[in-house]
């Protein structure tokens, strides 16, 4: 992984000649993202194809400038690259495999949230059909594509990101991860996976005080500061996790949390809640004080949910 966050930051803007920027970009998927992705190429001036499923989408970028196509087979004819910002995977397939055949030569920049393990399989689909695959995750919501803050995250084909650089810049930050189409997708949703996670438990903690008339507004005046402060501490986390280190100085030991954990539920219960937020959390550093780790630091959960190689 290490040679990955390498890979992600060699890459330099290339230069806007060394791309046929005159040549249609098509976007196949108008949802939120999707409509977002065509508009920001819009508004550089790219001359843009469009296509969804369900047409009244497709008909307001018509209206800014983008040529509306029909049909799938529509969509796809000419030579430039396409852009699949789709449900999931399997309409991917539901959509490219049709005119699968007609995509040879072609770059295909699939922005369809999927699984490593998905986004590898299209790669070696494309790859069967003499397609260039490279696959992107976008680290942003609809309203940030091509504003501060956006950015995207790319693996597979190293040519394909090359070549449309200014495309892909003007989404967002661009990084690329290297040549193993499913790393940008891991990396997309292991960062997800805190997120949720986070969202779930300041959800929980305005409930709790909910229970008591307090607002979620005012509650997030609080708690976002604190939650911010926290985040500053994933560096040492990193690296007491990287050097497997658990037991030293200033760690919070996983006994001293399982006595919070234990009021925190205890207190959610009392006010009359659902602790199901909780409950895994406090599991990982139950079953990590039975095996015998409870001096240890919290952190130590880690060597419960890594995969042993």
């Amino acid at each position: 992984m290490g040679e990955a966050l390498r890979a992600a930051r060699q890459y330099e803007p290339l230069d806007e000649a060394k791309e046929d920027v005159m040549a249609s970009t098509t976007f196949l998927g108008l949802g939120a993202m999707g409509c977002a992705l065509a508009m920001a190429a819009l508004d550089a001036e790219r001359p843009v194809v469009v296509w969804n499923r369900t047409s009244h989408r497709a008909q307001r970028l018509g209206e800014h400038g983008a040529a509306v196509a029909a049909t799938v087979e529509q969509a796809v004819t000419g030579d430039g690259v396409i852009v699949a910002c789709l449900f999931d995977h399997r309409s991917v397939h539901d959509v490219l495999d049709p005119v699968a055949a007609r995509l040879s030569g072609r770059t295909l920049v699939n922005l369809t949230t999927t699984t490593p393990n998905q986004a590898r399989e299209l790669a070696t689909w494309a790859a069967t059909h003499g397609i260039d695959y490279l696959d992107g995750a976008i680290m942003a919501v609809p309203a940030m594509i091509g504003g501060p803050g956006s950015a995207l995250l790319y693996s597979g084909s190293a040519t394909a990101f090359e070549q449309h650089r200014s495309l892909l810049d003007g989404w967002g930050e661009s990084s690329y991860f290297g040549t193993d189409a499913g790393l940008a997708s891991l990396y997309d949703l292991a960062i997800l996976a805190g997120m949720y996670t986070m969202f779930a438990g300041f959800t929980h903690g305005a409930a709790m005080v909910g229970s008591e008339g307090v607002s979620a507004t005012e509650f997030a005046t609080r708690a976002a500061p604190f939650l911010a402060a926290m985040t500053g501490s994933f560096a040492d986390t990193a690296a007491i996790i990287d050097a497997r280190n658990y037991a030293g100085d200033g760690q919070q030991s996983l006994e001293f949390t399982q006595g919070a954990l234990d009021t925190i539920v205890q207190a959610s219960i009392d006010q009359g809640m659902n602790a199901e937020v909780l409950r895994p959390v406090h599991d990982l550093v139950r079953r990590q004080i039975a095996a015998g780790h409870g001096a240890q630091g919290f952190d130590r959960i880690f060597e419960e949910l890594r995969i042993t190689r």
